[in-house]
């Protein structure tokens, strides 16, 4: 049995640039809700705070979706 480091490699990088790319985006979310949250406890608007946020969200599930149909596909 032979074992292809390059692969192995290949698979371990993209594995990691992958999971700390999807946290980051979930953490932005975190922090533009709370962003929100704060504004609109100050009496302000923050449609931006929040469409950031959902947009982050969305692109969170869409990642985790993509990674689901290459599981199952």
């Amino acid at each position: 049995m032979k074992i292809d480091w390059a692969a192995l490699g290949s698979v371990f990088g993209v594995s990691l640039g992958a999971t700390v790319a999807l946290v980051a985006l979930f953490t932005l979310g975190v922090i533009g809700l709370s962003k929100q949250e704060r504004a609109a406890a100050q009496g302000g608007s923050a449609a931006l705070a929040r469409t950031g946020a959902y947009a982050c969200f969305a692109l969170c599930l869409a990642a985790v979706a993509y990674g689901i149909y290459l599981i199952v596909a």
